[in-house]
């Protein structure tokens, strides 16, 4: 593989990381916004937040299966 298709290649995981980690701090954020309704209970903002944080959730998930099998389709492309 030509140093410029690397250099691409490589962008693009340092692009997921980076999705990732925005992903995991929405969550964080959620998880305040759950904490502070132990204090000022709300029904319907409490389901949207966990409904939310349950997206955030796989997101991450997602995003670490696609730079997983990207990783590996790049290491192959490496070998080859």
């Amino acid at each position: 593989m030509d140093q410029a298709k690397y250099d691409q290649m490589e962008t693009m995981l340092h692009k997921l990381e980076d999705i990732k980690n925005s992903q995991e701090s929405i969550i964080d954020k959620i998880n305040h916004v759950i904490t502070d309704l132990f204090q000022n209970p709300d029904k319907d903002l409490e389901k949207a937040m966990e409904d939310a944080h349950q997206k955030a959730s796989d997101n991450v998930e997602k995003i670490a299966e696609a730079t997983e099998e990207y990783e590996m389709k790049m290491n192959k492309l490496e070998q080859a």
